[in-house]
């Protein structure tokens, strides 16, 4: 009688050991049945506008096909400020400096018209 309390409370220690180790592995099969959804949304950028909203830009969809969703988020809502194709181009796409100057495309009087006026 006592052997067998005494394996009952053995058994039940090892489950309660197993139990972290068990729960970790369901967790871990069960991203990996969903890493297709998972996968195919990323956090591009956040910016705190007050104390309880933000700016949230994300990127979703498949590889090939994403969208840059531009999100305005509260302690209440999410709304979807903004939508745009990945690929579509920006019209003020950053230049690098080196390149410009290589080219030779910019003029030293570039930024100053023929008139000498400044430009407003």
């Amino acid at each position: 009688m006592m052997s067998q309390t005494l394996l009952l409370v053995g058994f039940f220690v090892v489950l309660f050991a197993m139990l972290p180790w068990a729960i970790k592995r369901i967790q871990s099969r069960a991203s990996k049945v969903g890493a297709g959804a998972v996968g195919a949304c990323r956090v591009v950028s956040a910016v705190g506008v007050g104390p309880h909203q933000r700016v949230v830009t994300v990127e979703v969809g498949p590889p090939g096909a994403q969208t840059m969703l531009v999100l305005g988020v509260t302690n209440q809502t999410i709304t979807c400020l903004h939508t745009m194709a990945v690929n579509t181009p920006v019209a003020n796409t950053p230049v690098d400096f080196r390149t410009v100057l290589a080219n030779g495309s910019v003029s030293s009087n570039a930024a100053v018209p023929a008139d000498g006026a400044p430009r407003v």
